[in-house]
C-alpha cells in the first residue's frame, strides 16, 4: 500500500471572500479554461493549478496512474489566512473543510483529510480541531509553520497542542508565509530557499521551545522532508553545545535526542537527500514508509 501525505486540494468554488468578510487580502480562484484555473490574491495572480487540484475524479486518475493508493489531502497553505480576523478565518475553515470532508466521504478507501483551523485565536483552533476530529472524521490537522509573530514554541499554542494530544489529533506542519520581498523578490526564492528555512526554525522552536518535552504523544510531521534540518542538525546540536545561554533557555535537553520524537514526509525531490534523510530522521519516521501509525489509522479500511 502507498500512502501520500502531501497533497493539496481546494474546493472547485466558494463564495466571494472580500464581499463576505469586507476587506482584502484573500484568494479566489478563476476557472479560465477547461482544466485549469488561476488562484487570484486581490488583483494578483498567486498561482495557475488543474483539476486535479479540485477535481477528486481527475486526482484518482492521477493516482491510479502513478501507484498511489491513498492520499491524505490538506488546504493550499496561502489559505490559511491566519492574519485576518479569527471569525472570518473559521468560517473560510468551515467552508474549506466540509468541502474537504464531502470528498472524503465520497471517496473513503481512497481519500484522508488534514483539516485548516484559525491558529490566530487558538480556542477557536480546538474548536474546530474538536470538530475536524469528532464530527468530520480527520485523523489530523495541517497547521502553518508560525501563526503571525508567534513560532510554534509560543506558549498560546500551549492549549492547542494539550487538546491536539488529548484528541490524538497528527498535525502536519507546513511552511508558509515566507518573505518575498527585497532579496527574496527574484528567482522563486521564498519557495525554494525560504520553505526550507521556515520548516527549520519551525522544527528548532519545537525542539528549543521544550514543545516536544510537554507534548510528549504529539505526532507531528513536517512538510519537505524536514526543510534544511537533516542537513543542519550537526549545526543546530553544535550551537546548542558551545552557546547555551542562547540556545538552551528554555529547554536543557540536546537538539538531538529528539530524532525520531516526530515524522517528516519524503518529498525531497533527489534520491541522495533522501538517504541522508532515512540516515538522520529514521527510516520509520519517513511517511512514505509508515503514514498509518502518524495518522492512526488501520489498513483494513482502505482494502
Amino acid at each position: 500500500m502507498k500512502i501520500d501525505i502531501h497533497n493539496h486540494i481546494l474546493p472547485k468554488e466558494w463564495p466571494d471572500l472580500k464581499q463576505r468578510y469586507g476587506y482584502q487580502g484573500w484568494v479566489q480562484l478563476h476557472h479560465n479554461c477547461k482544466g485549469e484555473a488561476i488562484m487570484m490574491k486581490d488583483d494578483k495572480v498567486f498561482r495557475v493549478i488543474q483539476d486535479t487540484c479540485w477535481d477528486p475524479e481527475v486526482r484518482i486518475r492521477d493516482m491510479d496512474r502513478t501507484g498511489v493508493t491513498v492520499q491524505a489531502l490538506s488546504t493550499v497553505p496561502v489559505m490559511f489566512s491566519y492574519w485576518a480576523k479569527a471569525q472570518d478565518t473559521l468560517d473560510l475553515c468551515h467552508i474549506l473543510n466540509d468541502d474537504l470532508a464531502a470528498t472524503v466521504q465520497k471517496h473513503p478507501k481512497r481519500f484522508v483529510g488534514f483539516g485548516t483551523l484559525p491558529m490566530q485565536a487558538p480556542d477557536l483552533a480546538v474548536q474546530e480541531m474538536h470538530r475536524c476530529v469528532k464530527e468530520l472524521g480527520f485523523p489530523g490537522v495541517q497547521i502553518g509553520s508560525h501563526i503571525n509573530d508567534w513560532d510554534l514554541n509560543a506558549p498560546e499554542l500551549y492549549p492547542f497542542y494539550a487538546a491536539a494530544e488529548e484528541l490524538k489529533c497528527s498535525l502536519f506542519v507546513h511552511p508558509w508565509d515566507m518573505q518575498t520581498d527585497g532579496r527574496m523578490s527574484k528567482y522563486w526564492l521564498p519557495w525554494l530557499v525560504g520553505m526550507p528555512a521556515e520548516t527549520t526554525t519551525a522544527i528548532c522552536s519545537m525542539i528549543f521551545g521544550g514543545v516536544l518535552e510537554k507534548f510528549p504523544k504529539l505526532k507531528v510531521c513536517f512538510a519537505h522532508g524536514g526543510g534544511s534540518f537533516p542537513f543542519t542538525i550537526g549545526r543546530i546540536e553544535h550551537g546548542f553545545q558551545v552557546r547555551p545561554d542562547l540556545c538552551a533557555v528554555d529547554n536543557k535537553t540536546s537538539p538531538r535526542k529528539y530524532l525520531g520524537s516526530f515524522y517528516t514526509d519524503s518529498l525531497v525531490h533527489d534520491p541522495h537527500a533522501l538517504k541522508l534523510l532515512v540516515d538522520v530522521i529514521g527510516e520509520d519516521k519517513i511517511l512514505a514508509s509508515n503514514a498509518l501509525e502518524f495518522l492512526g489509522l488501520n489498513r483494513k479500511q482502505f482494502e
